[in-house]
């Protein structure tokens, strides 16, 4: 069943419900007019951003390792590889993540299956770095150097993922069964399912009479909470380790898509529609495979991802028990106001160009900066206006990517919010932010709603 209310039309709503930018935005005037130092070439970026993140394995080098980086961020140095759109950027990864998958192969074929999954985890964090910053199939590979590091990354990863037991790794193409227009027919997602509760489903059959026996296990199979997770404009469905081993812990299954315009996703950058016909395909997959309880299903997204469970928890509210929009852009993220300066900001490389490709645009920046607000606000149109499902808003206040006025401005409008949100914490809030994020969706998932 596909989800029971749709927002209204742009031009429907734009009249009642446009709303400028602010004259101060809330992080100060010195912060949005910046220049981050880390813009100014390849060292830069090295040395003022990344390097400290890759020694603390953390995002973007989450399962990652910095004596994997350091020789490739020294060699990239030297022959100043400053342009991260480049081909040459991207194939100094490739020597570094083929050496540390064989070494992958080998601790595999000597049954060191914890010590496989290590290497191949760490190959494909050094394949996430190579294929920055954005990425696109749709219609085409937006870059067929980058694409080649995405597939690589993407067996690899499958590699470690099968053997996590007790919930090995499983990609399953999810059919778009509510696809329209130019929406592709199969979603990729990843999926990882908890283990029975301990004692279950041990020396159960035994006296049953064997005729009965599969319908009557049938029945007593447990089905478990789930949670919906939505990634970004560069982190992917392998960039989610530790999150989804986070969910498996507190017995919830994970499913894990792209969002429209980026890596796999089948759904039509430019129709602003289209993501609520994926969640609808992906929802209805799920009450048909009997795994999942239908009744608690969470939604979490993440940076661009915030975006859509945001517009989610209003248009699927009737099938979500709760959402998180984590780092959301819903308004003045659009806005030429703010994406005027946003290039400048902690991206690290330049994000309108990839806001624009994501989007339906193309290389057509200016057309972006022209026509995106009107077109995928969710005030704009009109999606605030709707009822919502309990939803948390999360974010760094100091955010210079999406404004934390686009998390703030939910308030005003439709059903009562929820909200945590750091003083002087950049995008997503983090490393704060998880801290906070869990507990809700425990909270959540055991409530009546």
């Amino acid at each position: 069943m596909p989800h029971a209310h749709a927002a209204m039309a742009p031009d429907a709503a734009a009249a009642s419900s446009s709303r400028p930018a602010p004259e101060q935005w809330l992080m100060g005037a010195e912060a949005f007019e910046r220049r981050m130092p880390h813009h100014s070439g390849i060292r830069a970026l090295w040395e003022t951003k990344w390097r400290f993140p890759c020694t603390k394995s953390v995002y973007p080098f989450h399962d990652g390792a910095l004596e994997d980086f350091e020789p490739i961020f020294l060699d990239l140095i030297a022959r100043r590889v400053d342009d991260g759109t480049s081909a040459e950027y991207t194939l100094a990864f490739i020597p570094a993540a083929r050496t540390l998958e064989r070494r992958g192969d080998e601790a595999a074929s000597r049954g060191q299956k914890e010590e496989a999954s290590r290497l191949y985890l760490r190959a494909a964090c050094v394949l996430r770095i190579a294929r920055f910053p954005y990425l696109s199939g749709f219609p085409r590979a937006s870059d067929p150097i980058k694409w080649e590091a995405w597939e690589l990354q993407k067996s690899i990863y499958l590699k470690a993922g099968s053997s996590w037991s007790p919930s090995p790794l499983r990609e399953v193409r999810i059919p778009h069964t509510f696809a329209q227009g130019r929406d592709r027919d199969a979603i990729p997602a990843y999926v990882r399912v908890p283990p029975p509760p301990s004692g279950k489903d041990k020396d159960k059959g035994k006296e049953k009479n064997k005729e009965n026996e599969e319908e009557e296990e049938e029945e007593e199979k447990e089905k478990c909470p789930a949670v919906i997770l939505l990634t970004g404009l560069d982190g992917y469905r392998p960039d989610n380790t530790t999150r989804c081993d986070e969910f498996l812990a507190r017995g919830w299954a994970a499913v894990v898509l792209e969002i429209p315009g980026t890596a796999d996703c089948p759904a039509d950058p430019a129709d602003p529609g289209s993501p609520d016909r994926l969640l609808d395909s992906v929802l209805a997959w799920m009450r048909s495979d009997g795994r999942f309880d239908a009744a608690r299903v969470l939604c979490w997204g993440l940076s661009s991802g915030g975006y859509y469970a945001a517009r989610a928890a209003h248009t699927h509210r009737g099938f979500l028990r709760g959402a998180v929009a984590h780092g959301a852009g819903t308004h003045h993220f659009f806005g030429r106001g703010w994406l005027g300066r946003a290039d400048g900001h902690e991206y690290p490389f330049r994000l309108t160009p990839a806001l624009a490709a994501k989007h339906g645009y193309g290389e057509d920046v200016e057309a972006y900066l022209e026509g995106a607000q009107c077109k995928f606000s969710l005030l704009e149109t009109g999606v605030l206006q709707m009822p919502s499902t309990r939803l948390l808003l999360v974010n760094g206040t100091q955010d210079g990517l999406m404004p934390i006025e686009d998390s703030m401005l939910l308030f005003e409008y439709g059903s009562p919010k929820e909200a945590r949100f750091f003083t002087g914490a950049l995008h997503m809030g983090y490393p704060m932010a998880n801290s906070s994020v869990y507990p809700w969706m425990e909270q959540v998932m055991a409530s009546g709603k």
